[in-house]
């Protein structure tokens, strides 16, 4: 991981079931930026994403539940959450975004949005990429997981 700490670092996710993964991808973030933004998928965004019915809480209800994991996770840490209504969010409209943390399966949108940048003529974005947490089944930890009763938010699995 880079050493170097940036005034503004984004990232981004649904934040439905917040597991373990989820706090690697902030740990990440907060150890780089002065200040971090994070985008969350808006209800409409994610049902488009993700399928109408798959999840377990509203935007509200998910921006609640991330604030008060990130206020008992990190203590006093400057952020601010924003809400996703695209893949992009502010990384291709705010020119103070320096970093980008994002997971394995979301890099490839990281580049897309340094891509979108330099048709803007904004500087890139040095992305940070947090790899896949396995559950210990060996398959990825995630909230789909989670929500279907497979494992819990550490990875443990709860049904074979």
């Amino acid at each position: 991981m880079p050493k170097e700490e940036f005034d503004n670092v984004a990232t981004g996710g649904t934040f439905d079931e917040i597991h373990a993964g989820h706090k690697e991808l902030l740990t990440t973030a907060f150890k780089l930026g002065r200040l971090v933004l994070i985008g969350v998928s808006s209800d409409k965004f994610a049902a488009a994403k993700k399928g109408k019915n798959r999840l377990s809480h509203r935007f509200e209800a998910r921006i609640d539940r991330l604030a008060q994991f990130i206020d008992c996770e990190f203590g006093k840490v400057n952020f601010e959450i924003k809400e996703l209504n695209d893949d992009f969010g502010p990384t291709i409209t705010d020119r103070n975004i320096q970093a980008l943390v994002v997971s394995e399966e979301t890099e490839q949108k990281g580049h897309e949005i340094n891509r979108i940048r330099a048709e803007k003529g904004f500087e890139p974005l040095v992305i940070v990429t947090v790899a896949t947490l396995k559950a210990e089944d060996g398959r990825p930890l995630s909230s789909s997981r989670i929500r279907d009763g497979e494992i819990d938010r550490y990875g443990r699995v709860l049904k074979k």
